[in-house]
């Protein structure tokens, strides 16, 4: 009876390993191919991941570009708009100069003085004042008038360096003007021709003296003022008695 129980007990024992042994098994094969696919899912996952980092790396990369374009529009803008406005400024200074230089020929010599310098000078004497106050007391009384100053030099030195110091000798008459006598500097044309037009020989010293010198010309318009005469409405005339 044991020996029965014995055989009965192992033979029991053998199918639960076999049956152990199948189950494993069983449960192995339909877990392997689950997790391989989560396998592949986490793979698939990742590469989404990069992908959409590497977009929104490249739609970040395209906006900075686009904010750099429109600034660079707008720079291109601001640009623009103040060269037009170079523009319309010279081409108005270039109307009232071209207006100017086509009414010359209605100015007439009103008066005119002459002040000597001595070499290598550029400043004004006592002298020299006392004849710009005497031209200035001429200019007084005009209203429509403008005065032309030309700076020379003599012969000695270089082109370059005559026509600089014909112009600090034309300045000094200037600035002599417009600070004691009030003349406004829109008044005053100014030319420096360095040692170009001597009324004199620069062969010798006293040659040379003279072309040292400034002219200056008090020229009015007699059209203007005879236009402005005209324009004027005569006084009331007093009621007969």
């Amino acid at each position: 009876m044991s020996r029965i129980f014995l055989v009965a007990v192992l033979l029991a024992g053998s199918m639960l390993s076999t049956l152990g042994c199948a189950t494993k098994k069983y449960v192995q094969s339909q877990v392997t191919p689950i997790n391989n696919k989560i396998g592949e899912l986490n793979d698939i996952t990742s590469k989404n991941t990069r992908d959409i980092t590497d977009v929104d790396g490249k739609a970040q990369q395209g906006i900075q570009a686009a904010n750099q374009a429109d600034q660079k529009a707008l720079a291109a803008g601001d640009s623009a708009d103040q060269a037009n406005q170079k523009a319309n400024h010279v081409s108005s200074g270039l109307n009232g100069l071209q207006g100017t230089v086509e009414n010359l020929d209605n100015y007439k010599s009103a008066a005119n003085t002459t002040i000597q310098f001595g070499f290598n000078k550029a400043t004004l004497t006592k002298a020299d004042e006392k004849l710009l106050d005497e031209f200035a007391q001429q200019v007084a009384d005009q209203k429509h008038y403008i005065i032309q100053v030309q700076g020379y030099t003599d012969g000695v030195g270089s082109t370059e360096y005559n026509n600089q110091l014909s112009r600090r000798r034309a300045d000094a008459v200037i600035q002599y003007l417009a600070a004691k006598h009030s003349v406004p500097p829109y008044r005053i044309y100014i030319i420096g021709l360095g040692k170009d037009n001597p009324v004199a020989e620069n062969k010798n010293a006293a040659g040379r003296a003279k072309n040292r010198r400034v002219d200056v010309a008090l020229l009015t318009n007699s059209l203007e003022s005879t236009s402005a005469q005209a324009t004027t409405p005569p006084p009331p005339s007093s009621a007969r008695q």
